[in-house]
């Protein structure tokens, strides 16, 4: 009987943890790509309007 909570717990935390784990790679990416692009076009004039 243990076993059978323990897989119902675990099915159930399963999209929790694969919706959280989804939303840290796209802050990750989105973190990283914004820093690139910012490092691309230091010199700009167009990154001033942009804020």
């Amino acid at each position: 009987m243990p076993g059978a909570i323990i897989l119902i717990i675990a099915l159930l935390s399963f999209p929790i943890v694969v919706g959280l784990s989804t939303a840290g790679i796209a802050a990750l990416l989105g973190f990283f790509l914004q820093r690139d692009g910012d490092i691309r076009n230091a010199g700009s004039e167009l990154v001033e309007l942009n804020n």
